[in-house]
């Protein structure tokens, strides 16, 4: 039903369904398992009366009746094959605005020279799983990505690469077109040679494609959503939420909340808190990963830390 929400228990290799607040107390009022003994499940998505589910190993689907929140056919897959060896097993899923259903696959380690090719891409399939096709490269782990409601342009979050220090690479934000490249593992950040795997490599300088907003060093943005409601007040339309998730190998921790980024009339892109507190001056408390904005206009955010969503609404 409306309000319900489906969620990925990754480590918990099931999907479960949320129940919307009926009674009005501010939470959930049940949670339902509706696939269980799934192999660590991560991305969802509902398209055309069936939910998908993005597997460590392949894409599947299955009929869904949202009206009682109940499955309504068998679950099968559609694609499968994938590796998950490594860093980066989760797979995100979501359908653009051509109809594909778009899948992000990480890389399997910090740097390296991958031997499956569709490990650090974007690949794209038909809903049914044919025409399985690979869209973009050098992305070494996309874990969100959102279509521009304005110009149907495609962003994607990336986790840029680990132990070159607290102040670098940047973790970026790129706009993901057809067939380009975004420098993983030669180039980190705004077309900067890496130190390891560059030497050698000086031509994909000018092959790969800068990303169009940085992120603070290891900070991690894994979930964004760009806003559609209109309930959100003028300075948040245009603005997508992302969730930074929170370095783990800086001396000093950095990240742990959730931002919003509003693309300006001269197309610059402007970072800024929407939702802090994550961590505190003695310990840490959450670490945000999800976003998705409701039917209603609310926004809700995954904390894989506390174990807990998160439920903002706007209220004047």
């Amino acid at each position: 039903m409306v309000g319900d929400l489906i969620v990925s228990r990754t480590r918990g290799d099931e999907v479960v369904l949320v129940e919307r607040d009926r009674n009005g107390d501010g939470r959930a009022d049940g949670v339902r398992v509706l696939l269980p003994n799934l192999s660590r499940p991560h991305g969802l998505a509902l398209h055309d009366g069936y939910l998908y589910v993005a597997e460590s190993t392949a894409v599947g689907r299955v009929k869904f009746d949202a009206a009682n929140g109940k499955l309504a056919g068998p679950y099968e897959h559609i694609v499968t094959g994938f590796t998950d060896d490594g860093h980066h097993f989760t797979k995100s899923i979501g359908f653009g605005p051509d109809g594909w259903l778009y899948l992000a696959q990480g890389s399997s380690c910090n740097v390296c020279e991958e031997k499956d090719p569709r490990r650090a891409t974007m690949m794209r399939m038909q809903a049914d799983g044919s025409g399985l096709e690979t869209y973009a490269t050098g992305l070494r782990n996309s874990v969100g990505f959102d279509w521009a409601p304005w110009d149907g342009a495609l962003y994607a979050t990336e986790n840029a690469r680990d132990l070159l220090g607290d102040d670098f690479p940047p973790d970026e934000l790129n706009r993901v077109e057809p067939g380009k490249f975004y420098g993983w593992p030669y180039v980190n950040g705004f077309n900067v040679l890496d130190p390891d795997l560059g030497p050698g490599h000086e031509d994909q300088l000018a092959r790969a494609a800068p990303p169009v907003h940085g992120f603070r060093p290891h900070n991690a943005p894994l979930g964004m959503a760009f806003l559609h409601s209109p309930r959100w007040p003028a300075p948040f339309q245009r603005t997508a939420i992302v969730a930074l998730h929170g370095s783990w190998n800086r001396s000093q921790l950095d990240g742990y909340k959730v931002v919003a980024l509003t693309w300006q009339a001269d197309g610059t892109i402007v970072e800024s808190d929407f939702l802090t507190g994550f961590l505190t001056e003695s310990k840490l408390i959450g670490r945000p990963a999800g976003v998705l904005e409701g039917p209603d206009g609310a926004i809700y955010v995954s904390d894989d830390y506390a174990g807990v969503i998160y439920r903002i609404t706007y209220t004047g």
